[in-house]
């Protein structure tokens, strides 16, 4: 199907009225658009269930499509019982729905990468530079086998999913190592070294100090045959663009804005809506 225009968004985080507003300033329209979302669907915003519920509406329509962020992988972990629910998260209208089994379920099948179009590539945090991305599309699908496996299969995998500590990538890593190495990757990196090691503290931006050896994933210069786009790192209040990296991540939830890209032209689109924080 060809599609009138096709935009992708950064992380929603749950911000409803400011991701209904974007939807109207985009003029968008189901039947001749299609959303591509970079993860973070849900967590510190006003309505997390409002917008899982409209997303998950839109992907089964193919008006859209999403990764799964860090946040959308804690929400699942908690749903199972693997994880506590984070205080500061807005999550807990989710578990209380009539609805939770399905959106959770429909949740855990959504990837970790996909492809926009011919020249792109999707993923939350980012692919570091030891892989290439046909490297990273083979580790997604392991990851992804294993969170669409059966609910004992998922209850084992993931408790071991959590460490404060990076893993070494390594020939011969393997196991519930491997897997949590990959979401890593996929949902929490910021800075790594040129070998993969991860940094978990840094979540500042570009201007401030940096720890010895560690760089932006995305200043590794590595060959890259399709442009990364990326969410995650809200610091950079989607102001990193460069020809193989895109960032998306406005930082709406922190009182910036909601940012769509449009594929084609590379145009941005930015709500003016701030996220509706709930009053603490």
């Amino acid at each position: 199907m060809s599609f009138r225009h096709q935009y992708v968004i950064g992380d929603l985080q749950g911000c409803y009225a400011a991701y209904l507003h974007l939807l109207e300033t985009l003029d968008f329209d189901p039947a001749q658009d299609k959303l591509w979302f970079a993860g973070d669907l849900v967590a510190r915003g006003e309505d997390s269930l409002s917008t899982l519920r409209h997303v998950k509406a839109l992907c089964e329509q193919g008006a859209a499509a999403t990764v799964l962020g860090n946040h959308d992988i804690n929400l699942i972990a908690v749903w199972r019982g693997a994880t506590p629910l984070k205080k500061k998260d807005k999550t807990a209208p989710i578990f209380a729905a009539d609805d939770c089994d399905d959106l959770l379920e429909w949740l855990r099948y959504q990837p970790l990468l996909a492809y926009p179009d011919e020249q792109t590539v999707l993923v939350h945090a980012g692919i570091p530079p030891h892989w290439t991305i046909e490297a990273a599309a083979n580790y997604a699908r392991q990851l992804e086998t294993q969170l669409r496996g059966s609910l004992k299969q998922l209850d084992c995998l993931l408790p071991n999913l959590y460490s404060k500590t990076a893993d070494e990538w390594h020939a011969g890593i393997n196991g519930f190592t491997k897997m949590r190495a990959i979401t890593n990757y996929f949902t929490r990196m910021r800075l790594c070294k040129q070998d993969g090691m991860l940094e978990f503290s840094f979540a500042a931006g570009l201007e401030e100090p940096m720890p010895k050896g560690f760089l932006p994933w995305f200043e590794w210069q590595v060959p890259r045959t399709r442009k990364i786009l990326f969410g995650h790192w809200a610091a950079l209040k989607a102001e990193v663009d460069l020809p193989y990296a895109r960032a998306l991540d406005g930082g709406c939830v922190w009182g910036n804005h909601l940012l769509a890209y449009r594929l084609g032209d590379g145009k941005t689109i930015t709500s003016s809506a701030h996220c509706l924080l709930p009053e603490s």
